[in-house]
């Protein structure tokens, strides 16, 4: 599972966060709609932050860091 943490860290797998969220929102918000679409919206807001600020929320699940950088420095 190192590799998908560092794919997750990489540029790429950033960039996936970012396009997976706002992806989440869209549907959300403009096709499930009522309470549904709200949660799915509220829930894709989670890797929209974690791309924008860089950080991987399932790295600490396989005993690496939080943070972006130092994931991609092997600290």
């Amino acid at each position: 599972m190192n590799g998908f943490v560092n794919f997750m860290a990489s540029t790429t797998g950033r960039i996936a966060r970012i396009v997976a969220g706002i992806v989440l929102i869209a549907l959300g918000l403009l096709v499930v709609k009522d309470t549904a679409g709200i949660i799915l919206a509220i829930v894709g807001v989670v890797p929209l932050l974690a791309g924008l600020l860089d950080f991987c929320i399932f790295a600490p699940l396989f005993g690496r860091p939080l943070s972006g950088p130092q994931i991609r420095a092997g600290k």
